[in-house]
């Protein structure tokens, strides 16, 4: 019992699209940690730059 070469080719083409989707899978998740840290430091800041200018209105009614 020979199998026939497109049946090769089809195994063949279907590790190389679950690879392909492992490897575009990751880069999704890198690329959207990222995203999701730099819109923390975004965040993170204008909550410090709040706190300072609270600090600083409370500063002007003390004195």
């Amino acid at each position: 019992m020979t199998i026939p070469i497109w049946v090769f080719a089809v195994l063949i083409g279907i590790m190389i699209s679950a690879y392909m989707a492992v490897k575009t899978g990751k880069e999704e998740r890198k690329l959207e940690m990222e995203s999701i840290e730099r819109e923390g430091e975004i965040y993170m800041k204008r909550l410090e730059k709040e706190k300072d200018s609270r600090e600083n209105h409370e500063r002007v009614f003390e004195a």
